[in-house]
């Protein structure tokens, strides 16, 4: 196990380097000048060339990139343009809402599509999986912004149930991370159910049950951990993609996030901050799906007994 974690851990390392390249040529490629942004309108020319200059903008590209590789090993990420406040200053006071808010969504979206995906599997072409298919098919079809402002007008306005926005308390997660995890809860739920039927027709669950297994031994001890290998690979990658994907919930429900810092950075071109975001986003996806191949090696010892 040891030496399938290296071999995985090693193969991340030039992905990391490829990230950092592309999300520099990245902003770089973006137009405006962020010295002429700092600046302000009425600026001279001198003032911009001198701003240039401080910040290294009048460096060949290549320099700069050093120079921005340097900073970001040492743990600097630089500072806001629109408010001089360091970055990693900035992403510290924001992280913690978007990782509350995607735990829960994939927490409560993990195990309810995973509970109807098995259910549905088992009592195939019943009503139970009629109801299973028809609540994941629901869930894949409704667009998230449409469902956070039913929500907000239901639980919040009419009923008073839940704040309308921001992070009070807990309550104030319940509808964002149901708006946030619905897509991924109804997709988990047929790949579960999918991954699950392939896995009951297998020799070794009948040749359990032809021993007189009792059925929930059969489902919950061999069936449901064999036919979790599909389902682990599609959580990774889509708690990978909460983590980008919560910007469209925190902005419906006024959520202080990295999604919604993402979003006014844009507006207002705050580059360095929108540089930090796209690396920070990039760079968890990486260690998701290396989580996620570690995970394979646990469920399976054939995947890493093979490498």
């Amino acid at each position: 196990m040891g030496r399938y974690a290296l071999q995985r851990l090693l193969g991340v390392i030039p992905l990391l380097f490829i990230v950092s390249v592309l999300v520099f040529l990245f902003i770089h490629l973006i137009p405006g000048d962020p010295a002429r942004l700092i600046a302000g309108k009425d600026a001279t020319l001198e003032e911009i060339r001198g701003i240039q200059e401080q910040l290294g903008l009048n460096l060949p590209l290549w320099k700069q990139y050093i120079n921005y590789m340097g900073d970001l090993l040492s743990g600097n990420l630089g500072n806001s343009i629109r408010s001089g406040i360091p970055v990693t200053d900035m992403l510290e006071s924001r992280v913690m809402p978007t990782l509350w808010l995607t735990f829960l969504s994939m927490a409560w979206a993990l195990i309810i599509g995973l509970l109807i995906g098995v259910v549905s599997a088992v009592y195939r072409n019943r009503w139970p999986d009629h109801l299973g298919t028809l609540t994941a098919i629901s869930g894949m079809s409704i667009p998230g912004f449409w469902l956070g402002l039913v929500l907000i007008q239901i639980f919040s306005v009419e009923l008073g149930w839940f704040p309308t926005g921001g992070v009070d308390s807990w309550k104030s997660y319940i509808l964002p991370s149901i708006t946030l995890g619905m897509g991924i809860m109804s997709m988990l739920a047929r790949y579960s159910r999918s991954s699950m039927l392939e896995t009951l027709r297998e020799d070794y669950i009948r040749t359990g049950r032809a021993k007189g297994l009792r059925e929930y031994v059969v489902i919950g001890r061999h069936a449901l951990r064999n036919s979790l290998i599909q389902v682990v690979t599609v959580a990774g990658l889509q708690f990978g993609f909460l983590l980008g994907g919560s910007v469209m919930v925190e902005t419906v429900f006024s959520i202080p996030g990295l999604g919604r810092l993402l979003v006014d950075s844009i507006l207002f071109r705050d580059y360095t901050v929108i540089q930090a975001l796209l690396l920070l986003f990039a760079t968890q996806f990486i260690l998701i799906n290396l989580l996620v191949d570690l995970l394979y090696g646990v469920l399976n010892p054939k995947i890493r007994f093979s490498q």
